[in-house]
């Protein structure tokens, strides 16, 4: 069997339709949209027919997209362009407050913490057992001073879905900001910016099937942010640099198609999940991390006692599986997952822990394939570990 992809929260692959899409824009129509000629009006033409692609599929407006370079310049531009413009307004000697959780991806948590070393001050809120962050709890800390509340939508490791809508009306009601990293949301779940009273949302191509080092800001139309890079005053002046033509055409055109596909994906997804998941379960003191219902349709993050995660994916790589040990971004460091211990896992046991994320091309006979040779690889790495006593 040809090698099986399993980490599709990692990266996706580009969709053919995307890169057959994005071609001429490396080649023929190669110019600057910022150029009066005919060459940049082309460029120009097919970076707003991607814009008016994006908003499509998130119910906002063409002039609320803002392009950057992915996930992380767009949280970083969302969280840190709010507080720069917000910190001269705010007078309480404790300082502007912003309210986020445990388990936000770094390019949330690391942007909070730099804005602590420069006076602001951070809520980082707990979440349950299952990685949901309670709505009472974000209401209940919310002061004079809060101007930020920033949640993600969807998390990058356990798939966990959270309570956006509840949390983003509380936000409205207090008068403060709303951020949502939606990475892992966006092409997977439907979503309505001005239903969910969203002010900011990050987006990133690569989670659905477009091209990498792209990405999206949408910033409801009266929300004001500082930018952070200042040059010929691209994008409404928020972000200055010559636009990525080829990677915005690639953008729009994976959201086009994640509009229409969405359904139907994750109906095939969720199906394969849902199997998946009830085999690996079976094997002895396996343990589902995060929630059981609510949680993205293509995730299945599991832990083993007595099994060392990356040895479980080494081996499996062996097999000719690529799965993770808990999210892309963090995979290299050695420490437990931020994420697994803030549900209550102890660093022991969350270092058992695999995350297989399916994608539009697998199919039930790679899910069997995995179903057959993960119990052969858990119980290998168990008989070798002298916390295994069966």
């Amino acid at each position: 069997m040809k090698p099986i992809y399993m980490d599709h929260a990692a990266t996706t692959p580009v969709d053919p339709d995307v890169l057959e899409e994005m071609l001429p824009y490396f080649s023929t129509l190669y110019g600057n949209a910022s150029s009066l000629h005919s060459f940049g009006r082309d460029a120009f033409d097919a970076i707003e027919i991607s814009r008016e692609r994006v908003a499509d599929l998130l119910r906002s407006r063409k002039h609320e997209v803002i392009f950057t370079a992915g996930g992380t310049e767009s949280d970083n531009m969302a969280i840190k362009g709010v507080a720069y413009l917000r910190k001269d307004g705010l007078t309480n000697q404790k300082g502007p407050h912003i309210i986020t959780t445990t388990i936000e991806h770094p390019a949330v948590l690391e942007t909070c913490r730099f804005l602590e070393t420069q006076g602001f001050k951070v809520k980082y809120l707990p979440v349950d057992q299952y990685g949901s962050v309670d709505p009472k709890a974000v209401e209940s800390s919310i002061t004079k001073e809060t101007f930020l509340i920033s949640v993600m939508f969807a998390n990058n490791e356990i798939g966990t879905i959270e309570p956006i809508e509840e949390i983003s009306k509380i936000a409205k009601d207090h008068n403060v900001l709303f951020h949502t990293d939606a990475v892992q949301a966006v092409g997977k779940l439907p979503i309505d910016i001005n239903k969910m009273h969203i002010d900011m949302l990050s987006l990133s191509s690569h989670k659905l099937y477009g091209p990498k080092g792209i990405g999206a800001l949408i910033l409801k139309e009266g929300t004001k942010i500082q930018p952070l890079i200042h040059g010929g005053g691209h994008e409404r002046g928020l972000r200055s640099s010559t636009l990525n033509t080829p990677g915005i055409v690639g953008l729009g055109k994976a959201c086009e198609i994640a509009q229409k596909r969405m359904e139907k994906d994750n109906v095939h997804v969720s199906g394969l999940r849902d199997v998946l998941l009830k085999g690996v379960l079976k094997i002895e003191e396996s343990y589902l991390n995060g929630h059981p219902k609510k949680r993205l349709p293509n995730n299945v993050h599991v832990r083993f006692t007595a099994v060392e995660g990356e040895s479980l994916m080494l081996m499996l790589n062996d097999k000719g599986v690529a799965a993770a040990t808990g999210s892309a971004c963090s995979s290299r460091k050695l420490q437990a997952s931020h994420v697994l211990t803030a549900i209550g896992v102890d660093p022991a046991r969350a270092h058992g822990s695999i995350r297989l994320t399916l994608g539009r091309g697998n199919t039930k006979e790679e899910v069997s394939y995995v179903l057959d040779v993960l119990p052969e690889v858990v119980n290998h790495l168990r008989m070798m570990s002298p916390l295994w006593n069966r």
